[in-house]
């Protein structure tokens, strides 16, 4: 609800907010992620005063208006319900509960449904008023002088102070809330009965997945959940579902942050393994000669979409893979199908033409990616959270470049092989995927369960 713009504060109506985000003739929207919110504008450049103005009196000045409250509140309903009826979105949120169990990372991106009813405008400006310091602000922006960014920034929030003494009654509401409703506890998979439909299926699942327990709101302090270190603990997870067109699985294990110097060789494995749909019109950049395409799809027709993935961040990651793939196909075979993937890259080395093509794939995804100014802007923000300082392409460039065969085989096994963090596995549909300790021991990928 933080993120929803059009809203009315102490100084702008929400129709006088409306008809002046559509007179700068540009896009305005916010965002959140599990890390960071987000509120950007691209505009004129004679804009930019008016939107810094609007964002910082959405951000600083919200009323969150009973009725206003009450319409989000029904958005964040359906968003949640689509969002939940999709594998593609509820697995990656599956993969992180199991990844981070019960702490940080493992809490879930999208409110519960059965808690959207407690957020009132109360604890969301004690919230705000708690977590919109200004050491946790960084104001970014790219196409105007940075002297004009610098006065306008002073104008609108050059008068926030971090409070002095903190009140504990933001936690102590959310947990007072929260001991007033149903917290279902992730034990679906224990007792895994037939759903009437593939979406109570998913619905059913979901809620259960990212119901977190009544100690994830605990009162604990603002500096230590602010400091609050993500602790990975990996694990197994079935979410069944009769129906599906394609089952699907997961394999996860723990990388390295983002301000450890082998995010380099973790991002070329990454971009090494590509990965995608079995369909694609190919052409330059489509990653057709990626390993998951040329050793995977290529070869076995009846998985649809394969796939590596990593989430980075601050102080954690996650590499993996995942597949999609009909129910006639064994999970066993699918599953030794990623292992073996996996053990390719701890027990060969990567030949120097494939090498080169995966740096300068990486290479060109940053470069290409750095031409759009919203994209830029937001990296530029991010970074100053995370560094302190603005990363440049071309030093990025030059580290991927700087990746060896070697950096590639060391990381690898620092990763997933027989001394690394247990992995994580999830895995929807009809088959059970218990079976993947043993798989992985044949390939002699992860450590020995």
């Amino acid at each position: 609800m933080l993120t929803k713009l059009r809203q009315g504060t102490q100084n702008r109506s929400s129709a006088l907010m409306s008809t002046e985000i559509d007179s700068l003739g540009g896009q305005m929207f916010a965002s959140s992620s599990r890390e960071t919110i987000m509120y950007q504008s691209s505009h004129f450049h004679h804009g930019t005063p008016l939107a810094v103005s609007i964002l910082a009196d959405t951000i600083l000045n919200p009323l969150f208006l009973a009725e206003e409250l009450e319409t989000q509140r029904e958005a964040a309903r359906y968003e949640v319900r689509e969002l939940n009826s999709k594998p593609e979105t509820m697995l990656p949120e599956a993969l992180h509960f199991m990844a981070y169990q019960g702490n940080t990372l493992g809490n879930p991106a999208l409110c519960p449904d059965e808690r959207i009813d407690l957020i009132d405008g109360d604890m969301l400006r004690a919230w705000t008023r708690e977590w919109f310091r200004p050491e946790r602000i960084v104001i970014a922006g790219a196409g105007m002088p940075h002297e004009e960014l610098v006065e306008l920034a002073e104008k609108h929030f050059g008068h926030l102070k971090s409070p002095a003494a903190l009140s504990p009654s933001l936690y102590s509401t959310i947990a007072s809330n929260a001991s007033q409703s149903r917290v279902i506890l992730p034990q679906f998979l224990q007792n895994a009965h037939p759903r009437p439909s593939l979406y109570k299926s998913l619905a059913t699942a979901a809620s259960s997945i990212l119901s977190p327990s009544l100690s994830t709101y605990s009162d604990a302090s603002f500096d230590a959940l602010s400091s609050a270190k993500a602790h990975y603990s990996g694990g197994s997870l079935h979410v069944p579902a009769a129906g599906l067109d394609f089952e699907h699985a997961y394999v996860a294990f723990e990388g390295v942050s983002i301000r450890d110097a082998d995010i380099y060789p973790m991002a070329v494995i990454q971009m090494l393994l590509g990965g995608g749909g079995s369909f694609s019109s190919g052409g330059p950049g489509k990653g057709m000669y990626t390993r998951l395409y040329t050793h995977v799809l290529n070869h076995y027709h009846t998985i649809d979409h394969c796939a590596s993935f990593h989430h980075i961040y601050a102080d954690t990651s996650l590499l993996g893979l995942f597949a999609s793939f009909t129910p006639d196909e064994s999970m066993r075979k699918v599953l030794a199908i990623l292992a073996h993937q996996l053990s390719l890259l701890l027990y060969e080395k990567v030949p120097a033409v494939e090498l080169g093509r995966a740096k300068k794939q990486l290479q060109s995804s940053l470069a290409m990616s750095m031409e759009s100014r919203s994209v830029e802007v937001e990296d530029l923000g991010r970074q100053i959270l995370v560094h302190g300082r603005k990363v440049g392409a071309l030093e990025m460039a030059q580290k991927v470049d700087a990746v060896t065969a070697e950096d590639l085989q060391r990381v690898a096994h620092k990763l997933f092989g027989e001394n690394a963090k247990p992995p994580t596995v999830i895995g929807m549909g009809a088959q059970d995927i218990d079976i993947w300790p043993e798989v992985f021991k044949t390939y002699g990928v992860g450590p020995s369960i």
